[in-house]
């Protein structure tokens, strides 16, 4: 099929404007037909471009609800596109990542490092001709389950909910059971899988069981993408606040990565790229060296930047704020409609209350405990 100036297509676009209206409806049908092929030929250009490794996207486990495919887009573009329009994607642009509500233009946010994450695992995924639109599909969703706060968010609702809470589980919830007003996204099993297993743990990165990684490469990716992407962000955030200086970096990380910050994100990527290219594209991880220096940096930023007092005291007071919170719709059930937020039935009042505190973006927090808990200038109606 083509679509270019002189094409079937084009010509017929061009020529709708001196159309009558039976005319234009016949035509439509005529691009609708050739609209019915797109689908089929970007599955038929997977097999021809992507790696013996990748997922294919007409290979699909599915979904829990069957529906028809989409005409014009493969299954993983069809989530990618619902990730991307939901409201928890949006709500992430004002949640936090490292520093509380920063004032600064120019530190990231939940929602761009979600977008760091994303072209880090597409540019990982082409190089080794996996499917990008399925490993950008999952890194837009792996952090939706994201609370106000950062992890002082997590924590706090891991102290007070039933079972525990931890964000990897709350991201597949809001996909599975809490968006499109409780029907959820009806995403792919594999992205569903790849949002549910991305978590990292604090051990190594390479050394995780078999059974613990997500079921496709491009999952995999993603795990791997987080880490890279958030190190090295929220280093540059550290660095730009005057929290540390770039001659406090000990020397066994710069040793291995470079003196310059600026070309650590080349280091890594290139690492993992190689070393699965030298293995078929087969394995998705990094070699041991760069491994042990990015755990290694990360171990150091949570030293000098994420339990600094001068970060940790504002997060103290964010989850004091959230406890009172949670306490109060616990004390207070009418409360919950009246804020936004429904009682599924389905589930104890724990959750559904933590459900409502963790899709709260950090300003939304701020302003209804202000509106709770403070008193309110009175004034005539």
């Amino acid at each position: 099929m083509h679509f270019g100036p002189n094409s079937f297509l084009s010509k017929k676009v061009v020529r709708l404007l001196h159309f009558s209206h039976a005319e234009k409806l016949t035509v439509y049908k005529g691009l609708l037909g050739h609209l019915m092929d797109i689908r089929t030929l970007l599955e038929k250009k997977e097999e021809k471009v992507l790696s013996r490794h990748a997922t294919f996207s007409h290979a699909s486990k599915g979904r829990a609800v069957e529906e028809k495919p989409c005409v014009m887009r493969t299954a993983f573009q069809v989530d990618l596109d619902r990730i991307l329009n939901c409201k928890a994607f949006r709500r992430l642009k004002h949640k936090t990542q490292v520093f509380l509500s920063p004032e600064g233009d120019h530190y990231r946010t939940r929602l761009t490092h979600t977008l760091e994450v994303s072209r880090i695992a597409r540019t990982i995924a082409r190089a080794l001709a996996l499917n990008e639109d399925l490993a950008e599909a999952i890194a837009l969703g792996h952090d939706l389950g994201h609370t106000p706060f950062g992890h002082a968010g997590e924590r706090v609702l891991n102290e007070l909910v039933p079972g525990g809470f931890h964000h990897v589980q709350q991201s597949r919830r809001v996909v599975e059971r809490l968006e499109n007003g409780g029907a959820g996204l009806n995403l792919s099993f594999e992205v569903l899988d790849g949002i549910g297993r991305h978590s990292k743990g604090r051990g190594t990165l390479s050394a995780a069981a078999p059974e613990s990684l997500p079921a496709t490469l491009e999952g995999q990716i993603v795990r791997f993408a987080d880490i890279i992407a958030y190190v090295n962000h929220d280093l540059d955030d550290a660095l730009r606040a005057g929290l540390i200086k770039r001659d406090q970096i000990p020397e066994e990380i710069r040793s291995v990565l470079g003196e310059r910050c600026e070309e650590w994100l080349d280091v890594m990527i290139g690492d993992m790229i190689e070393l699965s290219l030298n293995n078929d594209g087969a394995i998705i991880r990094f070699t041991d060296d760069i491994d042990q220096v990015v755990i290694t940096l990360r171990d150091w930023l949570f030293s000098h930047v994420y339990l600094v007092e001068t970060v940790n005291e504002e997060f103290e007071k964010a989850s004091h704020l959230l406890r009172e919170l949670f306490r109060y719709f616990l004390d207070n059930r009418g409360a919950l409609a009246r804020y936004g937020c429904r009682e599924s039935g389905s589930v104890p009042v724990e959750v559904d209350v933590a459900d409502f505190i963790a899709g709260m973006t950090d300003r939304f927090a701020l302003n209804l405990y202000n509106e709770i808990y403070l008193p309110q200038p009175w004034s005539v109606v």
